[in-house]
């Protein structure tokens, strides 16, 4: 995977924005990732991840962490064995382990990222549809949103289970495009991985582009804009 250097700033902002998109499109709906974008479960996973790999003798390096940084869980955790080259481990246990290792940390660690609720407010101020499209599973997406009281205001969700390729293939994005009845050029997508913006732009979406702690030295020149935080100006301005 390709990584570059970026400045961040109060606002960051891609250079190549104003020249590939002089005219911001007319927005329809918008589709969240979930993880590292709407909460911070990135930090969680990076210390599942620490933790796993300490218990082999191994460690998390960030070559790694950017490898499986928006991939399907399976994905994944088939890089990490790959990588270290745990021959006695399979991708089956290792779920099971991080499984475990998550719900324990994300008991008082899990939080909206900043920003989440005033964009989610905009966006039904406006009436637009929206909707999740994560490469987690299903009963993860549903229970992280029945936390916080969100899964009712999402008219559609997208999840591991439902697409054969993972970003960044651009299967997920075309399908969300499809379910809430619109081109795929009238969806924005938000995305905190290189990998999901990936897939975001090559369905054709207006991908948005917001790095979290763990992601900000990948590369998203091929954003429309990458944004400080969800609730950035540009965002807003666009719905």
């Amino acid at each position: 995977m390709e990584v570059s250097e970026k400045g961040m700033n109060n606002q960051i902002r891609n250079p190549k924005s104003e020249i590939r998109n002089p005219s911001p499109p007319s927005i329809r709906a918008v589709v969240f990732d979930l993880d590292g974008l709407m909460f911070n479960t990135e930090d969680i996973f990076n210390e599942v991840g620490r933790l796993v790999l300490e218990r082999r003798g191994k460690e998390m390096t960030r070559e790694l962490l950017q490898q499986m940084m928006g991939r399907r869980a399976p994905e994944a955790l088939q890089l990490m064995i790959d990588y270290h080259v745990l021959s006695t481990d399979t991708v089956t246990g290792l779920m099971e382990e991080t499984r475990t290792l998550f719900a324990e940390l994300a008991v008082d660690r899990l939080a909206p990222m900043p920003g989440l609720f005033t964009l989610l407010e905009r966006i039904e101020a406006r009436g637009l549809a929206k909707g999740v499209a994560t490469s987690s599973g299903r009963r993860y997406l549903e229970e992280i949103l029945h936390r916080f009281d969100l899964m009712s205001r999402f008219a559609m969700t997208l999840t591991a289970e439902d697409v054969t390729h993972g970003k960044p293939h651009p299967e997920i994005y075309l399908t969300a495009a499809r379910r809430l009845g619109v081109e795929p050029v009238e969806m924005l997508v938000l995305e905190d991985s290189h990998a999901g913006t990936t897939a975001a732009v090559s369905a054709g979406a207006h991908a948005v582009s917001v790095p979290n702690d763990h992601s900000r030295q990948q590369d998203f020149s091929h954003a429309a804009y990458v944004a400080s935080r969800l609730d950035d100006a540009y965002v807003l301005t666009l719905l």
